[in-house]
């Protein structure tokens, strides 16, 4: 596990002012293939996956150069190739990097399962990255990403937005400075999903659009034909696609507890639900992650909500209380105090409201956060590594993925994260990873 940042209050406002005026420490190690840009030069980026939530991250970092734009949709990315109207278009990525060499990095935004080979094709051809959440699809993705970054010496970034914003790090200055006591309980919640699980297999098979190559979109997936019941948004909902509910935005709103409880991995995993099946995610699942004792802090549960499910108040809380905002967040039980967060880790309050008057008394401002993106392109340049670096990504985003072994086995889990395996259902381990559709492998 990768160390904490140990982040205080004032080093973060530091860190942010630096960012904000765009100033580059000393540069780490880096083998990307072109020089080394200055942290007023402009990176050339290539964007792979430019609808959606792609479209937001070329929009993040249109100020760089843009110098290939890649999609296997050509529909679903008619806006963003219209705003570049110069720039190369691919439909494949392997295609782009090998023949585009002046790029230094690369954003992905595909759905889950081309991730990782989005990534690792990136990474092998020098470049920095950064890719959406989750980091990976499977496990051993995960591990074998990581470790290329790490070998490669480029910047990376996941794109889970509130690990850079300030509250995430105002509540882990909270639980260190004492204000809820020991943590022991948290709680999380989120809307989602808000598109259609708890289904089969479409029967029919329509055509494949004129603009879409099938063959590409599916990747490593399994084949299976066409149907619009997959793609542009709802592939989320698909265990060979996407990661469902947890998946989607546990990368957000279960942020905050591992990065202020310095969480680790987890032991024992379980989970109940409406009902699973191995096409698509449940309608409504709950899961509780038991991690051990770190240091001084106790062995904690952490309990995920989604499909409309929410956690009991904790004693004393009135019943009125809001929690979170609208799409989600998280709540920690000390033996102090209680404490909600938004699903980025916002706007972080103690509760009862007393006690946050407390704490204001002490600490009256409340700083914003830096850019993620530029946290980022200032890595890339030289800077000081990204807060969601692969080193710090990686293994939260294990945490994630494991939830949703656990939810699809229907059975309590006992997790060995050194030997990467569960140990006490050895029929889990088939959803830990599975085989890729050739040509694509690990």
């Amino acid at each position: 596990m990768m160390k904490s940042h140990g982040l205080t209050r004032r080093t973060f406002l530091m860190g942010a002012a630096a960012a904000a005026a765009g100033c580059a420490t000393s540069p780490g190690k880096q083998t990307a293939t072109s020089a080394l840009p200055s942290a007023t030069d402009k990176l050339n980026i290539a964007c792979v996956g430019v609808g959606g939530q792609g479209g937001s991250d070329l929009r993040a970092v249109a100020h760089e150069n843009i110098v290939a734009l890649c999609d296997v949709d050509s529909d679903r990315a008619a806006k963003a190739f219209a705003g570049f109207p110069e720039v190369p278009k691919y439909a494949d990525f392997r295609v782009m990097l090998e023949k585009q060499k002046d790029i230094d990095a690369v954003v992905i935004a595909t759905p889950d399962h081309t991730h990782y080979f989005a990534a690792m094709a990136a990474i092998q051809a020098g470049k920095h990255v950064y890719v959406e959440k989750p980091m990976c699809h499977y496990i051993p993705e995960v591990r074998k990403l990581t470790q290329a970054a790490r070998d490669a010496g480029v910047a990376t970034q996941m794109g889970n937005q509130g690990h850079s914003f300030y509250g995430v790090w105002q509540l882990k200055s909270m639980i260190e400075e004492g204000w809820l006591g020991q943590v022991r309980e948290v709680h999380c919640w989120t809307n989602r999903p808000t598109w259609p699980q708890g289904l089969e297999r479409p029967k029919d098979t329509p055509p494949v659009p004129p603009t879409l190559d099938w063959d590409l979109w599916l990747g490593s997936a399994p084949e299976r034909p066409y149907h619009s019941a997959y793609l542009p948004h709802v592939w989320r909902g698909w265990w060979d696609f996407g990661s469902c509910a947890l998946g989607d935005m546990g990368c957000h709103i279960l942020d905050a507890p591992y990065t202020a409880l310095n969480l680790g991995a987890p032991t024992h995993v379980e989970a109940e639900s409406s009902g699973v099946n191995q096409e698509t995610g449940p309608l409504w699942s709950i899961i509780r992650f038991d991690f051990p004792a770190r240091g001084d802090m106790p062995p904690v549960r952490v309990t995920w909500h989604d499909g409309g499910k929410m956690p009991a108040l904790p004693e004393g809380i009135g019943a009125g209380t809001d929690l979170g905002d609208k799409d989600g967040g998280s709540l920690f039980i000390g033996d102090k105090a209680a404490l909600t967060v938004g699903t980025y880790g916002g706007n972080p309050r103690l509760l009862p409201e007393s006690k946050m008057s407390e704490y204001l008394a002490v600490h009256p401002d409340r700083p914003k956060g830096v850019s993620h993106h530029r946290t980022w392109l200032d890595a890339c340049k030289g800077g000081k590594p990204s807060l969601s670096n692969f080193e710090y990504a990686g293994p939260f985003t294990e945490v994630v993925l494991l939830g949703n072994v656990a939810l699809r086995t229907g059975q309590p889990i006992e997790w060995d994260a050194a030997a990467m395996q569960v140990t006490n259902l050895p029929e889990a381990n088939q959803y830990v990873v599975r085989p890729y559709r050739a040509p694509w492998a690990l």
